[in-house]
């Protein structure tokens, strides 16, 4: 019997975690017996476990310094319009060859409109394609907020047009997803809420004593995390933690130059590392995480239910992991450090007040987001 074959766009452009949450549902969907085309527009990440996923990966493209407006090649160059033919073209050639029964777009078009160049010609295509294959946007429960006049009209008239279902992947007890995009009544008859997407492999709870385990600090996938790490160094001596080891793990896209000056400061007691494979299972060892509030960090935080200290990324606007991180303070389940208040005495408080706080044990949040994910595509494929 040959298998329903999706066809499932991502674009990467400062961090892994668009990348990564869209892994975790295209692995979902090949264990639930459907043949899955993952496409990539961002840096390649090596050692990229995709298992029985097809990885295709499109000329890359990422941003400049966190500047989402501000396009660019591997090499730095800001791309112009040929190129941006070139991406189209490569984009439309595999969608030909692929011939998928659905398409899923991960963000877009309540994110990624820098991506329009590509993605509108690739969403007619689809549209003009006999049979048409199934449309679906997977987006985050949580958005970034945008002022712009007109945004919401925008969106919901290319989801009107373009798109059959719109996957939320969250828990509406956690965050409604009409709290950050205010124009969802619009849509509502389209929206299928999935519970937020973690791993398939669920690591043992987080329940030790105070006193064991390690301090764990993570950056994320971010260029610009080496701010964190810095004053995780400084705060490690003011903090209750001082005689714990202490792991430091940087982001796969901080810059070689930044990792080399970070190691050279990196005092006895304290190991710096890149991102690890294995970052669930650590978390379910540490006695404290230290981190930012990206989505698939906060859900490998509520499935270990460890001691957590989040420091949302901020700069230039940026408003989703703020949101969620206040959500998880209110809740109980996590100390934050703002941004513009994150010194070596802030997280030393902060990570002294999480390490004398129970552990979270087990969460009622749903994070069974990729297997319902799945089972809906699954669905709808055979309606």
């Amino acid at each position: 019997m040959t298998k329903h074959r999706v066809f499932f766009y991502v674009q990467s452009l400062q961090g892994v975690g668009h990348l990564y949450r869209a892994l975790h549902i295209a692995r979902a969907m090949t264990e639930a017996g459907l043949a899955v085309d993952l496409v990539s527009g961002g840096v390649p990440v090596p050692g990229l476990d995709a298992a029985n996923v097809h990885l295709h990966q499109l000329t890359p493209i990422k941003c400049r310094d966190g500047d989402f407006s501000d396009l660019i090649d591997t090499n730095g160059r800001s791309i112009d319009g040929s190129f941006m033919d070139r991406r189209r073209d490569e984009l439309l050639s595999l969608f030909r060859h692929q011939q998928p029964a659905a398409i899923v777009v991960e963000a877009f078009p309540f994110g990624r409109r820098q991506m329009r160049f590509e993605l509108l010609p690739f969403l007619e295509l689809a549209r003009s394609t006999s049979p048409k294959p199934i449309v679906i946007c997977s987006i985050r429960d949580i958005l970034q907020v945008s002022d712009k006049p007109g945004r919401g009209r925008e969106t919901v008239d290319y989801v009107n047009e373009f798109f059959d279902y719109v996957l939320v992947h969250g828990d509406p007890a956690f965050a409604a997803f009409d709290e950050t995009f205010h124009d969802t009544s619009e849509i509502a008859g389209k929206i299928h809420y999935t519970g937020m997407v973690a791993k398939l492999s669920h690591p043992a709870q987080a329940s030790r004593g105070q006193a064991e385990g390690e301090v764990l600090v993570s950056a994320g996938g971010g260029a610009q995390s080496e701010i964190l790490l810095e004053a995780a160094m400084a705060a490690r001596p003011l903090s209750k933690t001082k005689d714990l080891p202490w792991r430091l793990l940087a982001g796969p896209n901080l810059p070689h130059n930044e990792f080399a000056r970070l190691a050279a400061q990196v005092p006895a007691g304290v190991t710096l590392e890149p991102n690890r494979n294995d970052f669930a299972s650590l978390l379910a060892e540490c006695a404290v995480s230290v981190s930012q509030a990206g989505y698939n960090t906060v859900v490998d935080l509520l499935r270990c239910g460890c001691r957590s200290v989040v420091v949302p990324y901020s700069a230039r606007g940026e408003t989703e992991q703020l949101f969620r991180a206040r959500r998880i303070q209110e809740m109980g389940l996590a100390q934050v450090v703002e941004e513009t208040e994150l010194g070596p005495e802030t997280l030393a408080c902060a990570i002294d007040a999480a390490l004398a706080a129970p552990p979270l044990g087990p969460t009622d949040i749903d994070l069974g987001g990729a297997e319902k994910s799945a089972r809906l595509i699954s669905t709808w494929l055979k309606d």
